[in-house]
């Protein structure tokens, strides 16, 4: 497999920070990893390359505006960023990219993300697989980020992601909490209509320990994405099972990629 990281232009003055991991005869649709509201390209670790070596497919990850070296986002977020960053910022970072078949791979906002694009680009999506999506605003969310909110003052959280985002942190922080815990932000974050739109079979992962999100999250997924979609729940697994259970997560896609046919045109 090769590795590549570029800037991607997508309209409009934007520029995405993107990582390409590619196989020397790619077949079938990419793998299209979408990060969580204080993640980035490199905090997936070896998650992408495992992924992409067990399936065959290529991988692509990529940085949302405001993070890594990508463009500067708009500040304060809207209430519709997640929104905007699935039905108009990746459908142009593929088309520039020409990339027309996609495995949509989303975790915690990511996931959200992906839920909106899945709808959004239609036949184009083979599969989805989400960890620890929302859809809306629940308690354990909310209380959540207001414990992170003072861990982030309190202890060295800070340094720790100032790793990852540099200069960055402390917008990055400040611009997710800030959101989030906005109440018009709360009353008007609801992407159930994006799901009935899904066609492809889906996979709605949750950690049975998840500190941000109720289980009912994952059931009121699938329920509006309909029979095509199917919940997990993992044990011992919290907010991130994809880095917590990598080699049990790794193999889970794998059987259910495998499962729906999506692997057949793969290495």
């Amino acid at each position: 497999m090769q590795i590549r990281d570029m800037m991607v232009p997508v309209g409009d003055g934007v520029e995405l920070e993107v990582r390409r991991i590619q196989h020397k005869e790619p077949k079938g649709p990419v793998l299209v990893l979408l990060h969580e509201s204080l993640g980035s390209i490199a905090l997936w670790r070896k998650f992408p390359e495992k992924l992409a070596k067990a399936t065959g497919c290529d991988a692509l990850i990529y940085n949302r505006q405001g993070y890594g070296h990508s463009s500067d986002e708009e500040l304060p977020r809207p209430f519709d960023y997640l929104e905007v960053a699935g039905h108009k910022w990746l459908p142009r970072l593929l088309e520039r990219l020409e990339i027309e078949e996609v495995v949509l791979i989303g975790h915690s906002d990511g996931g959200s993300i992906a839920l909106v694009a899945a709808g959004a680009l239609g036949a184009r999506v083979k599969a989805l697989v989400t960890m620890a999506a929302h859809i809306y605003a629940d308690h354990l969310t909310l209380a959540g980020i207001d414990e992170m909110a003072v861990r982030y003052r309190e202890t060295d959280i800070r340094d720790r992601l100032a790793r990852y985002h540099g200069e960055r942190t402390d917008d990055l922080f400040d611009a997710w909490q800030t959101v989030w815990r906005d109440e018009g932000f709360q009353a008007a974050m609801d992407f159930t209509p994006w799901l009935a739109a899904i066609e492809c079979p889906a996979m709605i992962i949750q950690g049975e320990n998840d500190e941000y999100g109720v289980p009912e999250q994952v059931t009121d997924i699938v329920a509006g994405i309909g029979k095509s979609a199917r919940g997990v729940s993992l044990e011992d697994a919290g907010h991130s099972p994809h880095l917590e259970k990598q080699d049990q997560v790794v193999d889970l896609l794998y059987d259910f990629l495998r499962s729906e046919s999506v692997l057949k045109n793969c290495n």
